[in-house]
């Protein structure tokens, strides 16, 4: 009993020291722990700045003050406030990754895909026969759904929450998220009624970048979504754009971001088609692949976070399978760009880490429950290691606790 007993006795001081060794974790721009307020409720992609910057001039573009000037782009383009160089960029893009059909369809580009999610639901709600047309996702879903579909109160669309318990007749559209904002799981739709012609989809693809997760196949849906922010990082350029199949669709979607913003800045539709060909270009260099560094560091971030629940039974975090990528060409793990972090304590776990001073979305937000967050996993890198710090402590501090 003893001898048992000093065994026990030595395995808790090992795990106490390894505790306090990750509490130690790297801070590389020393930010001062007991003042700074760590927020990643937000998915503010500034984690890729060190890539860009030291991609120098590349992305450089210069605008004249007589360019750009008028609300025209292409006269001939349903869209035709999108500049021809950045529809040329998108489907270059989407051809070398492989994650989307861009033929034979319409290209609308919106203010961010969160303009665009709008207009989509708009299209498709004037476009049904009877209304309002019910709107719905699996949870856990979006937050920001709820808040687009219910802002405006409109006599259109409702939204009817949680798409596994969804049973109600009538035109319906069905948001799906693959993968999901915010658990990163590959999503398909739900509700399933696939001889019902009054059953929309919107397919959200804003994280379907091989970055992030493996690319199985090339989507081909009647309307999809890309973001430029979870893309590359450049969420300040306010660009995303929407794959449609069905003209009538698109011309609604142009119609309603011509009412509600009178087209898309060119400027930043110049500086992304941009980008977006030197991310295209990167991909011919091993060395200077965008895809392959930020896969890198989110396969690095992952496994420090993943490091840091392992050292106690308090968190809890989803697995993800392997699948074989087409673009790596090679079978790889999920790498999502939020940690739905969850605890094993009945517990109010977004206030529990609000008095660690680290921000994050509450799981009652995406229809889910108290003791689920999701976490930025895009953040500065200094911002992250703070991050990973305060939940080591925390993690030391219930432990302690128990």
């Amino acid at each position: 009993y003893n001898r048992s007993k000093e065994r026990a006795s030595r395995e808790e001081r090992r795990r106490r020291r390894r505790r306090r060794k990750m509490v130690k974790l790297e801070n590389s721009n020393n930010i001062a722990l007991s003042d700074s307020i760590v927020n990643l409720d937000h998915g503010d992609p500034t984690a890729y700045e060190e890539y860009w910057r030291k991609m120098g001039d590349r992305c450089t573009v210069t605008i004249r003050g007589c360019d750009l000037m008028s609300y025209f782009s292409d006269i001939k383009n349903l869209c035709w406030f999108m500049e021809p160089e950045l529809a040329e960029a998108i489907k270059e893009l989407h051809g070398v990754v492989g994650n989307a059909a861009t033929e034979d369809r319409y290209i609308v580009v919106g203010t961010g895909s969160t303009q665009l999610c709008q207009a989509a639901v708009h299209a498709l709600s004037s476009l049904a026969g009877t209304q309002p047309v019910s709107v719905v996702a699996a949870a856990p879903y979006y937050s920001t759904y709820v808040e687009e579909t219910s802002y405006v109160r409109s006599g259109m669309y409702k939204w009817e929450g949680d798409a596994w318990g969804f049973d109600k007749k009538g035109p319906y559209i069905e948001l799906v998220t693959s993968p999901n904002n915010p658990d990163g799981t590959i999503r398909e739709t739900v509700v399933n009624r696939p001889d019902d012609e009054e059953a929309k989809v919107i397919h959200d693809f804003a994280y379907y970048w091989p970055h992030y997760t493996p690319i199985t196949r090339r989507q081909d849906h009647d309307i999809m979504l890309f973001t430029f922010s979870k893309i590359t990082g450049h969420a300040g350029s306010r660009i995303g754009w929407a794959l449609v199949k069905d003209k009538e669709v698109a011309k609604k979607m142009v119609e309603y971001i011509m009412v509600n913003s009178i087209g898309v800045s060119k400027e930043s539709q110049i500086r992304t088609a941009k980008i977006l060909k030197v991310a295209k270009e990167t991909c011919k260099s091993d060395s200077e692949n965008f895809f392959k560094y930020g896969r890198e560091m989110m396969k690095n971030r992952w496994e420090k976070l993943r490091e840091v629940v392992k050292e106690s039974d308090v968190f809890t975090l989803p697995k993800y399978p392997e699948a074989y990528c087409n673009f790596f060409g090679k079978s790889l793990a999920s790498y999502p760009a939020f940690a739905w972090l969850g605890t094993k304590e009945e517990t109010d776990l977004v206030n529990d880490l609000r008095r660690q001073k680290v921000m994050s979305r509450a799981g009652e937000r995406c229809g889910s429950d108290k003791k689920h967050v999701r976490v930025s996993m895009l953040s500065r890198e200094d911002v992250f290691n703070v991050f990973l710090e305060r939940l080591a402590n925390m993690k030391l501090i219930k432990s302690i606790d128990l």
